[in-house]
């Protein structure tokens, strides 16, 4: 027989029981769905998070007070809490010092503030972020319309700011911003340029704020009024490793941290957030597949379990197909490939709900939908070594069956 016939010959049977290929195939379904939806879930969270964050330019990171994902308790936030703000001193002491990197820049922001024009304003939700003209230069944003910030615009404390595309819209849905004046907490503020829409972190919007240069923060604000970011890019993809142990070398000393002490900053990229919510969600990982590789056990001794009463009750029809020519590999192959088909139209079930699923529950978190291709290749290997593992055996039985006593069968 040709491999074509004892595949059509193999569905055939599966066909004849449906009740007993559908109660077999509903342990592969849910076993391969478990896994399919969390991991759909996860890539769906991590594609958003990705696009939120990459708020950085290439080979840049940033020297902070507090980290850019807390984990731990209440204690270790009070320790983060209790550093000593970075000031703007402390910034210009590094940037004297640093001559590898290729740009470094400081910014301070103050959120909750609204934005008012002449006819409207915004929701008390506007981030006002002040920025020298070098941390602009390291940060992933487009400008839509007029021009960036100047070093005119930082050296005179000029009130000039750009406006992130939500503020845009808000309280300029149907005329030029270029030019008119904004007011933010009793400050006439001229807009100069806006910038193009970032990508949403889990739904939320990432363009609610102005930027405004550093210089004349301080003034509306007080030069110390939030601990300062420093942004630092280098010149390279070689030299960033370097760049960063410099940094942190020279902050130490800057900030008068004793040997042996840990960092009273910290230091992160898109890089390292990717890695901490990759740490984070590789402990799920690992138990979605712990608890789906027990599913499909389950399933499997469960197709074993069937394949055999299959074998015991079509004896008789092995002693025939024997009789009339077919060879123990005819009779292996189509026992192996009811197994594997049971597996496979198993897995493509729990392949589709588990997308479904797992799309419609991400979107309850706001996140991209997505579509985890390589964990739907792994399912299908996954459902095919099952067949194969727990085939093989019935199937060996079957097409070791004598075929006199075969046909003697009652």
């Amino acid at each position: 027989m040709k491999l074509s016939q004892i595949f059509a010959v193999s569905l055939h049977s599966l066909k004849s029981n449906k009740l007993r290929t559908f109660l077999t195939i509903l342990g592969i379904v849910v076993g391969i769905f478990s896994i399919i939806v969390i991991m759909t879930i996860i890539t769906m969270l991590q594609s958003s998070i990705e696009n939120g964050v990459s708020f950085l330019s290439k080979n840049t990171f940033q020297i902070n007070k507090f980290p850019a994902i807390h984990s731990g308790g209440p204690g270790n936030w009070q320790k983060y809490r209790n550093r000593k703000d970075i000031t703007i001193d402390e910034f210009q002491r590094l940037k004297d010092v640093m001559k590898s990197a290729k740009y470094i820049g400081a910014e301070q922001q103050i959120g909750g503030k609204v934005i008012k024009s002449s006819t409207t304003k915004t929701n008390p939700n506007i981030s006002v972020i002040g920025v020298t003209i070098e941390a602009y230069m390291t940060h992933n944003v487009t400008i839509a319309e007029g021009r960036n910030l100047t070093e005119l615009d930082v050296d005179h404390s000029t009130y000039c700011c750009l406006l992130g595309n939500s503020v845009t819209t808000k309280i300029f849905p149907n005329s030029d911003p270029i030019g008119q004046i904004v007011k933010v907490d009793g400050f006439p503020i001229q807009v100069v340029g806006t910038f193009e829409p970032q990508p949403a972190l889990f739904g939320q919007n990432m363009d609610s704020y102005i930027i405004i240069p550093i210089t004349t923060y301080g003034a509306m604000y007080g030069k110390n009024n939030r601990s300062v970011s420093i942004t630092i890019m280098s010149k390279s993809k070689d030299d960033y490793d370097a760049t960063i142990e410099s940094a942190i070398g020279y902050f130490r000393t800057i900030r008068k941290v004793p040997v042996g002490v840990d960092n009273d900053f910290d230091i992160f990229s898109n890089e390292s957030i990717m890695g901490q919510i990759n740490d984070i969600t590789g402990g799920v990982k690992i138990g979605a597949i712990v608890v789906s590789i027990i599913a499909l056990l389950a399933a499997g001794v469960g197709i074993m379990n069937i394949m055999l009463v299959s074998v015991t009750e079509r004896t008789r029809e092995i002693g025939v197909r024997k009789a009339v020519g077919a060879r123990r590999m005819n009779i292996l192959l189509q026992f192996l490939m009811e197994a594997i088909a049971l597996c496979i139209i198993g897995g493509v079930i729990g392949i589709f709900l588990g997308v479904v699923v797992g799309n419609i529950a991400g979107s309850f978190l706001n996140a991209q939908s997505a579509v985890p291709v390589d964990w739907i290749v792994i399912g299908m290997t996954l459902c095919i070594v099952v067949g194969v593992i727990f085939g093989t055996y019935p199937a060996y039985k079957a097409a070791n069956l004598d075929p006199i006593e075969a046909l003697r069968y009652e």
